[in-house]
């Protein structure tokens, strides 16, 4: 059975990562859902009008198994202040379900002590702790995997992440299928 994959995208998330894991993902056969807080087209970072697939109300988190967060600074800014987004988070680690986080939404799972203590992680080097000196140890890697929580650093990782993410949830074999497709360098 495919594994299903929520995507929340809330104004001011970055284009390229959100697109990039959602279409890659779709390429290997994962079932992934788009959520909005509304069905009202959502503007990200770079000024484009988006359409997610269902609202908050129309899903049930708990019939999904990862939740990948794009980044952006203002659609993680939104994140972090979205209790429902907060909620979801909490009840995947509780139930060790994937997380995956790139760009500036590692800050998100900072702030839920969900990356903590000595957790190492990765995310765009930003002069801005959005996350206010809570805990994680920061690597600069490109991709940095901890216990079921995944992030990586930025819109010019998206399609390695997303490819990473495809490996962990259906193979390397899919993954290197979907990866010959798209004509990578």
């Amino acid at each position: 059975m495919a594994k299903r994959v929520l995507i929340p995208l809330c104004p001011g998330f970055e284009e390229m990562e959100a697109i990039i894991l959602i279409d890659v993902l779709r390429r290997g056969n994962v079932e992934v859902v788009s959520l909005g807080k509304s069905k009202d087209p959502i503007l990200a970072s770079r000024k484009t009008l988006h359409l997610a697939d269902k609202t908050f109300s129309e899903i049930i988190p708990s019939e999904f198994d990862v939740i990948l967060l794009p980044g952006g600074l203002g659609g993680t800014k939104e994140l972090m202040k979205d209790p429902e987004i907060s909620k979801i988070l909490k009840s995947f680690q509780t139930e060790s379900k994937m997380i995956g986080a790139i760009c500036a939404a590692p800050n998100v799972l900072r702030n839920l002590d969900i990356i903590s203590g000595e957790d190492p992680y990765t995310a765009f080097p930003s002069p801005e702790d959005l996350a206010k000196g809570k805990g994680g140890k920061y690597t600069g890697e490109r991709i940095v995997s901890y216990n079921n929580v995944h992030t990586s650093i930025g819109p010019g990782s998206a399609f390695e992440f997303a490819l990473y993410i495809l490996e962990r949830l259906e193979g390397k074999e899919v993954m290197e299928k979907v990866k010959a497709g798209l004509y990578l360098p």
